[in-house]
């Protein structure tokens, strides 16, 4: 079952004067909890569904750097990528970390900050393929009793060396672990993503689909539903992936029985009186470079390119479950970071993602603001043009030194204070409706209790 005192709740507070409100089925204001983790996997689960991966620190979109022991200098795609590796760095950067594309347990293509593999030259060891082949991929070999020291064994068989500082080439044939063999790297891990792509891509196509399906036919059950709603809210929010609208036979590395379990959900929340906000949490092309995504590496790559293919997926949801009168309302795209999710390309996608929906139901239709340099209004005036429509904002009390200095007190009291304060600064008449998400997983505050969550989460719902 899921604990709600690890989850985000949602308010969804009406901006309408009370007669503008009353065309709605909706009962305002919408409380609502996210049921995160259940059809998009996030690492942060408590226990942890990633532990029975083999080399489980070396999952998809792992960042590592590797420290040539010989010469005691990083490996370094020169330029960030298009040239040929060196290892002549005292320190490492964005040139010397590589991002893994996991092909199996130990095999793996690397990535490098240009986006090009790495791979194999007619002289020496180069980054500039833009697609992976056999000739990019590399056995990462760990020494038994100290895993951080490793050899790189290339597709011909042979190890990376270092010949030096400006030379490193694939043609090594000795074994030793000696800090003076040329092939022997000290190997750190500077940045994980836990994610669907990487629990899927972890355990691999045979066990894959036995672990998911466990995991969704436990994290949230029927008792979930029950407990919710006997307990004050209305709805819940659910996450889902892009690959849903192709199951049961889903791109890979995903697996499918997410979307049986997505029909599950409303047939429990209907039982029970309840709404489905069903949220868009990773494009294909990832919004944004976290594991919520369903990113692979932590590059973000959504544009223009990928509208068609976004919108496709929301027509699906829209025709699947327009007709349920527990749909409450689609989210069009979770957390769209700025300024690489440009405003531009998120506005034609909106509008494009509304009329799909519409041809299907009058359900409401979510717009989640950009994270990162924005103006959290801006979509504001671009909202007061469509019909039933409602901004999404996302509040933290964690991830900034702030809230770590502050007591719970001082944190329940910024909830009551700012929080009310900027809620208020945008209500207005003629204003869309706000969704408001606010994490009560973690707040700033150290060592709280649970007397201490709930008072903070009292605090959120007020």
């Amino acid at each position: 079952m899921v604990y709600l005192a690890f989850l985000l709740f949602f308010n969804l507070i009406s901006c309408f004067p009370s007669s503008h409100a009353q065309n709605t089925d909706l009962k305002l204001p919408l409380r609502a909890v996210n049921l995160g983790n259940w059809l998009v996997t996030e690492g942060w689960m408590k226990p942890s569904r990633f532990d029975g991966i083999i080399n489980k620190d070396l999952l998809d979109g792992a960042h590592v750097q590797f420290l040539s022991t010989k010469l005691n200098k990083y490996l370094c795609a020169e330029n960030g990528g298009g040239t040929v590796l060196v290892a002549n760095r005292n320190s490492p950067s964005d040139w010397e970390t590589f991002r893994l594309w996991r092909v199996n347990e130990s095999y793996f293509h690397l990535r490098v900050l240009n986006k090009q593999f790495v791979g194999l030259g007619n002289q020496g060891v180069k980054a500039v393929s833009n697609t992976p082949t056999h000739s990019e991929t590399f056995q990462i070999v760990r020494k038994d009793d100290a895993p951080n020291r490793v050899r790189l064994k290339a597709s011909n068989g042979f190890f990376l060396q270092v010949q030096s500082e400006t030379l490193v080439t694939a043609d090594y044939t000795g074994s030793s672990w000696d800090d003076s063999d040329p092939s022997v790297f000290n190997i750190a891990i500077v940045n994980t993503l836990q994610g669907e792509y990487q629990i899927t891509n972890g355990y691999g196509p045979v066990k894959a689909p036995q672990v998911m399906q466990a995991h969704w036919d436990s994290y949230i059950t029927e008792q979930d539903f029950k407990f919710i709603s006997a307990n004050g809210l209305s709805a819940v929010r659910i996450p889902v992936g892009w690959w849903i609208a192709q199951d049961p036979n889903p791109p890979k590395p995903f697996v499918g029985g997410s979307l049986k379990t997505l029909d599950n959900a409303f047939t429990w929340a209907e039982k029970y009186g309840m709404k489905v906000i069903v949220d868009l949490h990773a494009a294909k092309a990832p919004q944004n470079r976290f594991e919520h995504s369903g990113a692979r590496d932590g590059f973000l790559e959504w544009g223009d390119s990928n509208i068609d293919e976004t919108v496709a997926v929301i027509e699906f949801l829209a025709t699947r479950y327009g007709g349920s009168p527990s749909l409450g309302a689609i989210e069009l795209m979770n957390e769209p970071w700025a300024p690489d999710v440009t405003l531009d390309a998120l506005t034609k996608y909106y509008k494009a993602g509304y009329d799909a929906i519409r041809k299907h139901t009058n359900a409401y239709v979510i717009l989640s603001a950009r994270l990162g340099p924005a103006d959290p209004k801006e979509l504001f005036s671009f909202a007061r043009s469509l019909n039933r429509v409602a901004i999404d904002v996302h509040w933290y009390n964690l991830f900034t030194d702030m809230f770590i200095t502050m007591t719970v007190q001082q944190n329940i009291d910024y909830i009551y204070n700012q929080r009310s304060s900027d809620l208020d600064s945008w209500i207005s008449a003629n204003g869309p409706l706000i969704l408001i998400g606010e994490w009560t997983g973690e707040f700033g505050a150290k060592n709280g209790s649970m007397e201490d969550y709930k008072r903070y989460t009292k605090a959120e719902l007020d």
